[in-house]
């Protein structure tokens, strides 16, 4: 199970300072959308050249025109980029095209998503990594419903991240669904000890999966 550390709503020097203290405990690092709308593709250059063994995640949160914004992504040094499941089959399609070329991934963002026919379908275009995302807006009126996990309960070679007010408090409801990569924000940069946040979230995700070796979403 990967760490997945959401940076966004920060400024470039806090995102570099709690990599800083974090990076040891994390496995994947995101770029958020507010991060790349404030900095654009720059801070994506920079933190993969402090970071080279790191996968980064740039989320970019595509909608249209996929192929140039995939082709931006990969060559910034994203290993991974992000589209909007609502988005046209053909800007997908064209997302993964270029991903085979770089050798990368693209990663569908379920923001909306109700119904598992979408995932069917995003399965049949060839993907293979998908976020189950809760969103920061949704968060305002309640916490992670865990019925988010039956949208892709019936594709077990799916890989999943998960998303949404992810924090210590919150991984007993989530942990049991063993995802494959927990997308963690406020719950480390917001912290006074970012180093410490960052090693507990890791340290429970590795006592769960040594007490848990199948896989249940």
């Amino acid at each position: 199970m990967n760490l997945q550390l959401a940076l966004d709503r920060l400024t470039e020097q806090e995102c570099l300072d709690i990599l800083t203290d974090t990076n040891e405990s994390l496995d994947w690092i995101e770029v958020g959308t507010g991060v790349i709308k404030e900095y654009g593709l720059a801070i994506v250059r920079t933190i993969r050249e402090a970071y080279p063994n790191k996968v980064i995640v740039a989320d970019m949160k595509t909608c249209d025109a996929g192929k140039h914004e995939a082709i931006q992504a990969f060559e910034a040094g994203a290993d991974i980029t992000t589209v909007m499941a609502f988005s046209a089959d053909q800007t997908i399609t064209d997302m993964l095209d270029v991903a085979r070329t770089y050798q990368s991934r693209v990663m569908v963002d379920l923001l909306g998503v109700s119904d598992s026919t979408r995932i069917q379908q995003l399965r049949q275009l060839g993907i293979n990594l998908v976020s189950l995302h809760f969103g920061k807006d949704m968060q305002k009126n309640g916490s992670m419903d865990s019925q988010l996990f039956d949208l892709v309960s019936h594709y077990p070679d799916l890989e999943v991240a998960v998303a949404g007010g992810i924090g210590l408090d919150t991984l007993p409801g989530i942990l049991p669904h063993q995802p494959d990569t927990l997308i963690v924000g406020g719950a480390i940069t917001k912290q006074e000890n970012h180093k410490q946040a960052a090693a507990q979230i890791k340290e429970a995700m590795k006592n769960y999966e040594a007490n848990h070796s199948h896989r249940s979403l």
